[in-house]
């Protein structure tokens, strides 16, 4: 009975992989950022590194849901006759 309460082994890999993916993300932002600094005013900078930022959150959520599901069909309930 104890098998049946760990967690499917893509869930952990889907998260991890989302973290990195995140952390990804907030890197290439800050690089963006640095290298616009002296070409590029403030704002147009920051919706560049928002929109890497949102980039990096919406695919770091997408590898979790993508990973947390179960491979296996679900089976329908068992009827039972009176």
């Amino acid at each position: 009975m104890m098998l049946f309460d760990v967690a499917p082994i893509g869930a952990g890999i889907g998260i991890g992989l989302a973290v990195v993916f995140l952390l990804i993300g907030a890197v290439i932002a800050f690089i963006a950022f640095k290298m616009l600094k002296k070409t590029v005013k403030m704002a147009v900078r920051m919706v560049v590194v928002a929109i890497i930022l949102v980039v990096a959150l919406v695919g770091g959520i997408a590898f979790i849901f993508m990973s947390s599901g179960s491979s296996k069909p679900e089976r329908p309930p068992i009827k039972t006759t009176k």
